[in-house]
C-alpha cells in the first residue's frame, strides 16, 4: 500500500521570503513570493514543497483550498512523520 501524508497548511502569498516552516503551535506555515492570481501562489506552494521534501512535484497536489489561505496537501509516497522531519531539516 503507497504511503500517502495528508497537511493542513496555511499559506501566506506576497511574502517577503519563499520558504517552509513549522510554527510553534506545530502548524505548517509555507511563505511566498507570488501573489495569489492565475494559480501563481499555488504552482510556487507545490514548486517550494517538492523542493523541501525533495520529492516530485506530481507526488505534491492541493486537495482543498485552492482559493484559499489555508490548504489541504497530499504528498504521496511519504508518510505524516517523515514530511515533517524533512521540513524541520532531520532528514
Amino acid at each position: 500500500m503507497e504511503k500517502i501524508a495528508v497537511l493542513d497548511i496555511t499559506v501566506s502569498p506576497k511574502s517577503s521570503r519563499s520558504e517552509v516552516t513549522i510554527d510553534a503551535s506545530g502548524k505548517i506555515k509555507v511563505y511566498l513570493n507570488s501573489p495569489p492570481v492565475n494559480g501563481k501562489a499555488n504552482a510556487e506552494c507545490i514548486n517550494i514543497l517538492s523542493k523541501k521534501l525533495k520529492t516530485a512535484k506530481s507526488n505534491i497536489s492541493i486537495e482543498k483550498g485552492d482559493h484559499g489561505r489555508n490548504k489541504r496537501i497530499s504528498v504521496r509516497g511519504m508518510d505524516l512523520p517523515e514530511v515533517m522531519a524533512k521540513i524541520k531539516g532531520e532528514n
